[in-house]
């Protein structure tokens, strides 16, 4: 017998036991999924039912897990959530969480409008949007970062609430991401193109505008989870909220927040583009004062086409240097 034909059978040993061995793994690796698989729908649902015995009524409908065998799929085919005894209620349409099996800690979620919500102290909204997409970093008890993008963005009043529906805003496109930081929560978000509804402020008139924000919630964490009654006793750090129109631009940066009685406290640093624009922009909004604003922002253009002042507001009581912007009421 010659070498070669010694080889032959070992050769084909090997091939079989490799063979043999990725079956092996393979089949380690199907039962290891659906194990999971199953875990996290009965989890989901043992979620849904704790909800559901605290007197809240919860749903993901028609829960599926799926996406074998290359990552995890849940997907419902709508979300509901109500708790009659603080008077809160949402639901949303189809929702599907996507995430790899390389990278099962960065799910990919979407979910299909309209939101609807009704809160105690506002009228219910209905919030749609064209795309909504959220990638999220999960880790424990938080989640590292949450982040949410949104094209086609618009908000009206609930037109089941036997009222004719009234424009809120709209969006051409709106991202923001949270993530903690200590025991602050982090936020960054922009919109394009925003246009709030005259109908939604009292008949003041805004363009169409776009905004970038950086801010930070003190101690926004320990709200996460609990159900906020009011804004009254939050603070905010602002570190940058830029808001441009056309040529017009308004950058602030510094401290808020609202007291006990609702009264809003900041300490704010201006920086504006184009002053005789915001001018403009401001008199319309505000045309009680739109005299004062006129001759104010008159003198501060002297200072130059980017001139920076101090924003105080005491008590509610608003002034931009030396123009008195008028008062802002207490807060709910």
């Amino acid at each position: 017998m010659t070498s070669s034909d010694e080889r032959q059978p070992t050769r084909h040993r090997r091939l079989f036991w490799l063979a043999a061995f990725v079956l092996v793994l393979f089949a380690i690796y199907t039962g290891g999924w659906f194990y999971l698989a199953d875990r996290v729908k009965s989890q989901t649902h043992n979620a849904v039912a704790a909800l559901n015995a605290d007197g809240v009524e919860a749903d993901c409908a028609n829960l599926e897990v799926g996406g074998y065998p290359f990552s995890f799929a849940v997907s419902c085919d709508n979300l509901a959530y109500e708790d009659d005894a603080k008077n809160i209620a949402a639901s949303a349409g189809s929702f599907k969480a996507v995430a790899p099996i390389i990278q099962p800690w960065s799910p990919v979620a979407n979910l299909r409008g309209p939101l609807r919500a009704s809160i105690p102290g506002m009228v219910p909204l209905w919030i749609d949007w064209d795309d909504l997409r959220a990638n999220i970093n999960l880790s424990w008890p938080l989640p590292r970062r949450v982040t949410l993008r949104a094209e086609g963005l618009s908000g009206q009043t609930d037109p089941a609430d036997d009222t004719d529906p009234v424009q809120l805003f709209s969006a051409g496109k709106a991202a923001g991401e949270l993530q903690p930081n200590g025991q602050d929560l982090d936020y960054l978000g922009s919109f394009i193109d925003l246009e709030i509804d005259p109908d939604a402020i009292g008949g003041r008139v805004l363009p169409a505008f776009d905004a970038t924000g950086d801010a930070s919630l003190k101690n926004g964490v320990a709200l996460i989870g609990t159900h906020i009654e009011s804004l009254r006793g939050q603070a905010l750090n602002i570190r940058n909220l830029d808001l441009s129109s056309g040529t017009a631009s308004v950058t602030v940066s510094g401290p808020l927040s609202v007291d006990a009685e609702g009264f809003v406290d900041a300490d704010l640093m201006i920086r504006i583009k184009d002053p005789k624009a915001v001018a403009s922009i401001l008199g319309a909004a505000i045309p009680e004062n739109k005299s004062e604003i006129e001759q104010g922002f008159a003198a501060l253009s002297l200072l130059g086409n980017e001139p920076s002042m101090p924003l105080k507001v005491s008590k509610g009581r608003a002034s931009l240097g030396f123009i008195p912007l008028g008062k802002i009421k207490p807060l709910d």
